[in-house]
């Protein structure tokens, strides 16, 4: 296990520098501090000396990779690509582009805790009524309900989730004022402002989660252990919950592992609609307003969430399924 670590640590983080560089290299040499200067400052008539003023500002003045009028270690040190990528790796963000008031890490921090309170119960639904909604199916194949059952799943996922969002806020917000249109509060008041983006996220991945699910579990309710299983006069039920389901997991922890990194980025599309101010919302912002800043440290953090994910879902495998060797 500690080599299997080691070594899967080794290619994260040649993954991670290659993201970072390649990031690096479209924001600043592509797209050079000028352009990004432009950008942020807007207007037709833009002087040289404005452009020079807002990269002395944000450290965009220094050269890109390599500064010859510096000694020793200061050549790399100051430069672009240490201050704003090779910091990347000791989390330290910098501040925004846009507002040099804004600390990224700050924000990071305090966004996380906003988008983990939508994110966390949305997954925990997700998985649970996923399955628990596929084994009904599979439980009443080649029945009416399956059949049906199968007809909603495809509708669900042939909808946009923007059809959800106007549909949800206008019945349960507007028309029925269960719930409030959108907008946060933190504490205990939270639930009422998330409780509809979390019923509505959940209906619009529900239709693919559960087509898939399905598909799983009948492909194991074909296999030998099953008919075993049968003819030791278990039920139904007990061949589906204790055999098949568990003999599925691993597909299951897959499907339900790549989402793990929007559990902690949050949700672009409903953090906006619904006003939410988690990282989502935050990235909608950046990239609205061109804060190139924000947006690579968001391009880092999802990179580096990417590969952790990758490998607890490779060590979950060893938890589920004991013929799983990492070495």
């Amino acid at each position: 296990m500690l080599r299997f670590l080691l070594r899967r640590l080794g290619y994260g983080l040649a993954i991670l520098v290659g993201v970072n560089l390649f990031t690096f290299f479209l924001f600043f040499s592509v797209n050079t501090p000028d352009d990004m200067a432009r950008l942020n400052i807007g207007g037709k008539r833009i002087t040289q000396a404005q452009i020079d003023t807002w990269k002395t500002e944000r450290g965009y003045d220094k050269p890109l990779y390599f500064d010859a009028s510096r000694e020793g270690a200061a050549q790399f040190t100051h430069t672009i690509l240490w201050e704003r990528s090779v910091s990347l790796f000791a989390l330290d963000f910098g501040k925004s582009d846009a507002r040099q008031a804004i600390n990224i890490g700050h924000e990071v921090k305090v966004r996380m805790g906003v988008s983990l309170q939508l994110a966390l119960p949305l997954f925990v639904l997700q998985v649970f009524v996923s399955v628990a909604f596929s084994l009904l199916l599979v439980f009443f194949r080649h029945t009416k309900i399956d059949f049906w059952g199968v007809v909603l799943c495809v509708l669900m996922l042939s909808i946009s989730s923007l059809f959800y969002i106007i549909v949800g806020q206008y019945l349960f917000a507007r028309l029925l004022k269960l719930v409030p249109m959108n907008g946060f509060a933190p504490g205990l008041d939270a639930v009422r402002f998330l409780a509809l983006p979390i019923l509505l996220s959940l209906l619009s991945r529900l239709g693919g989660e559960a087509r898939l699910y399905r598909a799983m579990f009948l492909e194991e309710m074909g296999k030998d252990y099953v008919r075993t299983a049968r003819a030791k006069g278990l039920s139904e039920g007990r061949v589906l919950s204790r055999h098949v389901l568990r003999n599925a997991l691993i597909p299951i922890i897959t499907s339900a592992g790549s989402y793990l990194p929007y559990v902690f980025l949050g949700s672009l599309v409903f953090e906006s609609f619904f006003g939410i101010p988690g990282l989502g919302a935050f990235v909608i912002e950046a990239i609205s307003g061109q804060d190139f800043a924000i947006v690579r440290t968001m391009v880092f953090l999802g990179a580096l969430l990417y590969i952790a994910s990758n490998a607890l879902i490779d060590i979950a495998y060893t938890w589920v399924d004991p013929r799983v060797r990492l070495s």
